[in-house]
């Protein structure tokens, strides 16, 4: 039976921006190896694999091409976006997910998703950062998720240069470098890097904001920030701290409707 399927580009309000992802809409629920096909054969960051189990509630999970991850932030806002324009949900929607309930909300076009916060402890011996990354690092923070690493400048987070090989071998889901803004229009610059999970960079990785949002709110004695994530496509995240749980606002674009063929 045909599986509808959607790329949707996220955190972005135009198409070709922002980061795009797949969201597969199921009618019931189907194997972990044939998402994890599915997902490789749509070959975006993350695929998402929804499944309705009540009123505006949602079993969610996501797919890299290579494997199953805990969390992803712009595949969530652009499932939330595929229901309210599809399957015409029209309040609050709920996600179970393996990183526990999440909810996304609206404001007209504005779509905020409330995560769980993602704190680092400080890691004291920088070297073997500072050697895969080839540049000097002003902190490191150890998660469950993934490395968050300072760098000295935002014009270093420009300027990096990737050593995918050695990145891959600190470990952890991926590693995300960040630089306090030089820029009046935002407060911290970023770029996420997943060779570990089949993504050498990410465009907009609304999971490292789970971190990057408890680390900044603190650094910069602010709860509502903008970060920007320097890739190649970019893109802006608005990001609010409430202490366990951190608010992620932004914008999605569908550019692709279709069906996988399941023979």
């Amino acid at each position: 039976m045909p599986l509808p399927i959607y790329i949707v580009d996220a955190f972005t309000d135009r198409p070709f921006r922002g980061n795009p992802a797949g969201v597969c809409l199921l009618d019931e629920q189907i194997s972990h190896e044939l998402m994890q096909q599915i997902a490789a054969e749509m070959n975006q960051a993350e695929t998402a694999f929804l499944l309705k189990i009540g009123d505006g509630n949602y079993n969610l999970r996501w797919f890299t091409p290579t494997n199953e991850v805990q969390m992803c932030g712009h595949a969530t806002l652009a499932s939330a976006h595929i229901l309210w324009e599809t399957r015409k949900e029209n309040g609050s929607i709920r996600f179970q997910t393996r990183s526990g309930e999440m909810l996304a909300e609206r404001e007209r076009d504005l779509i905020i998703l409330n995560f769980p916060s993602e704190f680092t402890t400080p890691v004291s011996n920088v070297t073997q950062f500072e050697e895969a990354l080839r540049v000097k690092v002003s902190y490191v923070g150890d998660n469950r998720l993934y490395w968050l690493i300072e760098l000295q400048s935002e014009q270093a987070i420009r300027d990096f240069s990737p050593d995918l090989a050695a990145i891959s071998k600190l470990g952890r889901n991926g590693v995300v470098i960040t630089a306090k803004s030089e820029s009046e229009a935002d407060d911290f610059a970023s770029r996420f890097f997943g060779p570990n999970i089949g993504i050498p960079e990410d465009p907009v990785t609304g999971s490292a904001h789970c971190l990057l949002t408890p680390y900044w709110a603190k650094k910069l004695g602010k709860t509502e920030m903008l970060g920007y994530q320097a890739s190649q496509r970019g893109g802006f995240i608005q990001v609010e701290f409430l202490g366990a749980r951190v608010l992620l606002k932004g914008y999605a674009a569908i550019v692709l409707r279709g069906e996988i063929l399941l023979g």
